[in-house]
């Protein structure tokens, strides 16, 4: 059976390895409020509501 000749340098294997680790789409939720999409289990930034109650001031 063939051999490599050189032993494979560990940008080439970390670099071949890197590709599986692509980040897909973040979710997406509607705001119960305004029904606007936001990230869950984070205060919307329209409206400024999250779990019920106002967190921040929106301007």
């Amino acid at each position: 059976m063939p051999v490599p000749k050189r032993k494979t340098s560990k940008a080439k294997t970390r670099s071949r390895r890197a590709a599986a680790w692509k980040l897909g789409t973040p979710a997406r939720s509607l705001c119960p409020r305004c029904g606007s999409a936001k990230l869950p289990h984070v205060v919307c930034r329209a409206c400024g509501w999250y779990g019920g109650r106002q967190a921040i001031e929106v301007g």
